[in-house]
C-alpha cells in the first residue's frame, strides 16, 4: 500500500512512518512532504497514492488548499493538534482524521476504516464508483470547509434588542461563571446562548483560535505572546481580560504556527 504523508514538522512525519509501517510491513511511504508548494509539485510528478495523511496547518497554509487544486482520488486522514470546527464536517463526510498526539490505536482503527472503504468499494483506487465516492465525500467537506461555512453575524440579544454583531469585531469570545460573552474592540460585552464549543464550529478558523477552555481569539486582537511557566504561553490582547489569556503548552507551537502562517 502506497502511502503518502504531509506534514511540515520532520520530527512528526518521521514518528508517523514509523508507526504505520510497525502496524503493517505491507506500507511504503512514497514520500513526506512538508509544504502546499512541495505536495502539489508531487502530485504533478507522480501517480496518486492509495492513502494520505496530512496535517491541516503547514508552513505556507492550510493543506484544504492542496485538495481543492487536485481532487485527489485516495482518501485523506487529516492529522491536528486541535479539535477546530473543521472536525465536524470530517465526520459528517466521513473523512477521517486524527488528533496529535497520535495514539497508536486510533492509527490502526483508521488503517482498518481505509481497508473497509476499498472492500465496499471494490477494492481497488481506480474503480469507478469507488473514485467517485471519495471524490464526492470530498468536495462536500471543502465545500463545508470554504468561505461562507462560517458565521458572519451573530444576533446578540441586549436591552430589549437583537443586535447583529459581526463576528469580525470580536476581539474575543470568554467563557466565566457559567456564561459565554463576545467581547468587542470597541469596549462593548455581550451575552450570548452559544457555548464556546459551538462558536468554534461558527467562526472562521484562520480569523479565531480556540486558546484555552475560556477563551476564543481573534488574531486581529493579539497585541503580543510571553512564554509562560511549563513553556505554555500568555496572550496580550488589544481590550482587557478579567483573567490571564493562557495557551497550553501542547497548543503553544500550534498557536504561533497559527498566528504566522495566516
Amino acid at each position: 500500500m502506497r502511502v503518502l504523508i504531509i506534514e511540515d514538522e520532520i520530527k512528526t512525519g518521521r514518528e508517523l512512518k514509523a508507526q504505520l509501517e510497525m502496524l503493517d510491513d505491507s506500507i511504503e511511504i512514497v514520500a513526506i512532504l512538508p509544504s502546499i508548494k512541495s505536495a502539489s509539485k508531487w502530485f504533478s510528478e507522480n501517480s496518486a497514492p492509495d492513502l494520505i495523511f496530512s496535517d491541516i496547518q503547514l508552513a505556507d497554509g492550510l493543506s484544504f488548499e492542496i485538495f481543492k487544486q487536485i481532487k485527489p482520488s485516495a482518501p485523506v486522514i487529516f492529522c491536528t493538534a486541535y479539535d477546530t470546527y473543521a472536525i465536524r464536517a470530517f465526520e459528517t463526510n466521513s473523512v477521517d482524521y486524527l488528533l496529535k498526539p497520535i495514539d497508536e490505536r486510533k492509527l490502526e482503527a483508521s488503517l482498518r476504516k481505509y481497508q473497509h472503504m476499498r472492500a465496499v468499494f471494490g477494492g481497488q483506487p481506480d474503480d469507478g464508483g469507488y473514485e467517485q465516492t471519495l471524490t464526492k465525500k470530498m468536495e462536500l467537506m471543502l465545500q463545508k470547509l470554504g468561505p461562507g461555512s462560517y458565521k458572519s453575524t451573530l444576533l446578540i440579544h441586549y436591552q430589549d434588542k437583537i443586535v447583529p454583531l459581526k463576528i469580525a469585531e470580536v476581539a474575543c469570545f470568554h467563557f466565566e461563571n457559567g456564561l459565554v460573552s463576545a467581547h468587542s474592540f470597541s469596549g462593548q460585552k455581550y451575552v450570548l446562548s452559544h457555548t464556546l464549543d459551538e462558536l468554534e464550529t461558527l467562526v472562521d478558523g484562520t480569523l479565531f483560535f480556540r486558546a484555552n477552555r475560556q477563551f476564543i481569539v481573534n488574531r486581529n486582537g493579539v497585541v503580543n505572546a510571553e512564554h509562560y511557566f511549563t513553556r505554555r504561553l500568555v496572550v496580550r490582547l488589544a481590550i482587557p481580560t478579567s483573567e490571564p489569556v493562557i495557551v497550553s503548552k501542547v497548543k503553544s507551537s500550534e498557536f504561533l504556527r497559527w498566528l504566522e502562517v495566516h
